[in-house]
């Protein structure tokens, strides 16, 4: 039965590499005849010239469309910006950087079709960076703790869901998009599968510390209400173990009068309590500023070009 899969695929920095990646999926299809593939590229405001090539390809194929955002709203937005254009019963996302495994996707569909609504794919060893696996991890224990994501969850960009699920991301109206959330917020129906990784063949990971670090923001507030908690509870702790201090110190000051006062001891404490008063701020003033920019309808991404070589979606060209 002819079914049409859609791939969607965030591009940054993958000029030398997106073209081998568009090839490899059109390649499945030589395997498994039966199914259509649509391809949308989604250029994140790539620094070099993928959008060029993006043109190139959707004139190249009939099947793939390019879309260009006016800047870099980061790769969930992109992805999200993808998912409003597809067509197909399974929606499949991945990487642009050849690293991920293509052979391997129906690995994954195979086990969406067992009753699944969402599968990943996950590695059993990653040709990452020892930066960006180190980043990876950091957020797995952010998602863990904070979107109330099953600990065993073992993940990846490289996923494949039911329409129904995308459908249910793309109600999402807020500009911090955290599709990780997304996807757990609209089922738990979901799995995982070993997968091949590659080592990089070019370029780097466009994942700086910086954005690492917007991602777990991003991650830890826009689900969740639990730094607050955090913040409370610190708030508490520290006020009782300041009344427990006063009182020692009292008791301590009537048992010996000559105690001297102890002034470095007493700054230590007021720069700890100043620095959990300055956090639990910040952490307020986060929140108050997405719920302003939420108002304010702030876009999740702004599009400035969109190119598409589709005549027939369930005829697509291959090489």
């Amino acid at each position: 039965m002819s079914r049409l899969i859609s791939f969607v695929i965030p591009c940054y920095g993958s000029e030398h590499t997106i073209e081998d990646v568009v090839k490899e999926i059109l390649n499945l299809n030589r395997d498994h005849p039966e199914d259509k593939y649509e391809i949308i590229l989604v250029n994140d405001c790539s620094p070099d010239h993928v959008w060029d090539k993006i043109r190139l390809l959707a004139e190249k194929y009939s099947n793939v469309q390019g879309i260009n955002l006016t800047r870099n709203f980061g790769q969930h937005a992109a992805l999200l910006a993808g998912y409003r254009h597809i067509k197909g019963e399974i929606i499949v996302s991945l990487d642009d950087d050849g690293q991920i495994a293509i052979e391997d996707t129906y690995k994954i569909i195979d086990k969406l079709n067992q009753g699944y609504d969402v599968v990943y794919g996950k590695y059993k060893v990653k040709q990452h960076s020892r930066f960006r696996n180190w980043g990876s991890q950091l957020n797995r224990i952010m998602m863990t703790h904070m979107a109330d994501i099953p600990k065993d969850f073992r993940g990846s960009s490289f996923y494949a869901a039911k329409h129904f699920v995308i459908d249910e991301i793309q109600k999402y109206e807020n500009p911090y998009v955290y599709l990780p959330g997304l996807v757990f917020r609209s089922t738990n129906n979901i799995t995982s599968v070993f997968v091949g990784h590659r080592a990089r063949k070019e370029g780097y990971s466009g994942y700086s510390l910086k954005k690492l670090i917007a991602l777990w923001v991003n991650g830890a507030t826009t689900f969740s209400v639990k730094p607050l908690r955090i913040s409370t509870f610190l708030g508490f702790l520290f006020a009782v173990i300041g009344m427990s201090s006063a009182c020692g110190i009292i008791i301590n000051k009537l048992i010996n009068p000559n105690m001297a006062a102890g002034w470095s001891s007493l700054i230590s404490v007021l720069l700890l309590l100043g620095g959990i008063l300055l956090v639990s701020l910040g952490l307020i003033g986060e929140y108050i500023g997405r719920i302003y920019l939420c108002l304010n309808k702030a876009p999740q991404y702004v599009i400035r070009d969109y190119e598409s070589g589709i005549k027939d979606a369930s005829t697509p060209d291959g090489d």
